[in-house]
């Protein structure tokens, strides 16, 4: 082969060579356009609880991306967030929160990016809010007149806020298909209905006289609102778990058992059992202690990772708990 050959294949080469690189480089650069342009278009969803954040995927689908900030398991009165998660709820086209004083160490975040013109929504606030009572008009030992954030123990109340998160979802998120949202609302809707009639027929196996529950705290109100049972009263009288029970509480505590003939006690699975354990220890040993999913979803495959789980798996450990099962 001549030396002229040689040098021309080589040129050639050389330009194949040069070619492909440059192809290369030009899809990498698409590609990252690509992904920015995704990123910054994909309209964003932020929630705090993760309850209320399986609710909010339901609703929104594929349509947006839904971000949640509550870890599973965590607890949501003490829950925090980190700079990252902060700055998220400022950049956010919708922030869908409890409210009704449930994050205390979040709210102020909640504040500071409604300040900043995102739109924000308070679930609890409005699925009719129940308050807390003292004792002697009925209702759980508490604070008195201050409204109870746990509006989720009631599934009806939940179906309730799903229309109004798809409201706000509609009118705040660009770029949604709202024809999309309202078919997502309503077939959750229905799966809320059918919960709500399982829980029905479920809590129909305990006796009248056996529907009073002793909890951790003050968690359960709107499902003993809902479903016909008497709270008792419980180990922290507060609705919140950073409270501290005092001698005198466990002891009116213990008493109020006594008289009601209730031995079981239902304790937040997200909680150590120390507290409900020392009610054992002060009722010489006869109490029950049952785990419940009350204010957090677990991790996926755990019992309780969607809302509906939690709820199924709370009432069967209710009915099991109050039927001697």
């Amino acid at each position: 082969m001549s030396r002229t050959r040689v040098k021309q294949r080589a040129r050639v080469g050389i330009a194949r060579l040069r070619s492909l690189i440059v192809g290369l480089l030009s899809l990498v650069t698409a590609a990252t356009a690509t992904a920015c342009t995704t990123d910054d278009d994909q309209p964003g969803i932020v929630v705090t609880t993760n309850i209320l954040g399986d609710v909010t995927r339901e609703i929104v689908g594929a349509e947006a991306d839904v971000t949640v900030l509550m870890k599973p398991n965590a607890d949501p009165h003490s829950f925090g967030l980190s700079a990252v998660q902060a700055a998220e709820l400022e950049q956010a086209d919708l922030v869908v929160y409890n409210g009704l004083g449930l994050e205390e160490n979040v709210l102020r975040h909640v504040d500071a990016a409604h300040e900043s013109g995102v739109a924000t929504f308070a679930a609890g606030e409005a699925a009719d809010p129940l308050t807390f009572h003292t004792a002697d008009d009925g209702g759980p030992e508490g604070e008195e007149g201050q409204p109870d954030p746990h509006f989720w123990t009631d599934p009806d109340r939940v179906r309730k806020a799903t229309g109004l998160i798809a409201d706000q979802v509609i009118e705040h998120v660009d770029g949604v298909d709202a024809d999309t949202i309202r078919g997502n609302a309503d077939r959750y809707a229905d799966e809320l209905t059918d919960l709500t009639a399982w829980m029905e027929k479920s809590f129909d196996r305990i006796p009248e006289g056996k529907r009073a529950l002793v909890t951790n705290h003050h968690v359960f109100g709107y499902l003993a609102d809902r479903f016909g049972f008497r709270v008792i009263g419980a180990v922290i009288p507060s609705g919140t778990t950073l409270a501290s029970p005092s001698s005198s509480d466990l002891r009116s505590l213990t008493e109020a058992m006594g008289r009601a003939d209730v031995r079981t006690v239902f304790a937040d699975s997200s909680q150590p059992k120390r507290l409900a354990e020392v009610l054992r220890t002060e009722m010489g040993g006869q109490v029950r202690v049952i785990e419940l999913y009350s204010e957090s979803l677990t991790a996926k495959g755990e019992g309780a990772d969607t809302y509906l789980r939690m709820m199924r798996a709370n009432t069967t450990a209710m009915v099991d708990g109050l039927t001697g099962a």
